[in-house]
């Protein structure tokens, strides 16, 4: 298994034609370095595809996915050039294509 400590997405769009090299030069020029064990997640403009690049330490592996239908819950409004950091569960959320930003507010019930 590929041991992943952090998870980090990057918001501005990028070609998902694009291979390893270009996502890590992506990664390397909005954090100045790719780390051990993070992993990046990167999306096209429809956000109907996402790519993920990891560094295991030893080198750099790069998984994609992409949905059946309908689109990726990707952040437009925040800030495109600084990667912000996701949890392992709104990762889990974010690859089936659910409102991952909205996790803490799923969790409790206030209102009948």
């Amino acid at each position: 298994m590929i041991r992943i400590d952090a998870l980090w997405l990057c918001a501005a769009p990028v070609d998902t034609r694009s291979g390893t090299e270009r996502l890590l030069a992506h990664v390397v020029h909005a954090l100045g370095s790719a780390h051990a064990h993070h992993g990046y997640l990167f999306a096209n403009a429809r956000a109907t595809r996402i790519k993920m690049l990891v560094h295991d330490g030893f080198g750099v592996w790069c998984a994609a996915r992409r949905l059946n239908a309908g689109r990726f819950v990707w952040p437009r409004e925040i800030d495109t050039t600084a990667p912000m950091a996701v949890s392992q569960a709104q990762f889990d959320a974010l690859v089936v294509g659910l409102p991952w930003q909205r996790l803490h507010e799923m969790s409790a019930i206030t209102r009948l």
